[in-house]
């Protein structure tokens, strides 16, 4: 049988909009939403961006179970 994955970025993609963007709480609040409909993986954000951003990704992943939690990463040494 097929399977449709859904993949969902609202919560990096979703911040790049204007007007959107989302503190810690926030983040959780959508991702805890997000795993109630059934979402079977959360890009949760662009960790090496900003502490802020490292510290909700890592929130997200520690505390939404059900989804596989991911975030957005680049093939930049200096990313480390």
């Amino acid at each position: 049988m097929d399977k449709i994955i859904i993949f969902d970025t609202t919560l990096r993609d979703g911040e790049q909009a204007p007007g959107a963007s989302l503190n810690h709480k926030e983040k959780l609040e959508v991702a805890y939403a997000l795993a109630e409909l059934g979402v079977d993986i959360i890009e949760a954000g662009f960790p090496v961006s900003s502490p802020g951003d490292f510290n909700a990704v890592q929130a997200v992943s520690k505390s939404v179970k059900g989804p596989v939690i991911c975030g957005l990463a680049r093939a930049i040494k200096a990313d480390n």
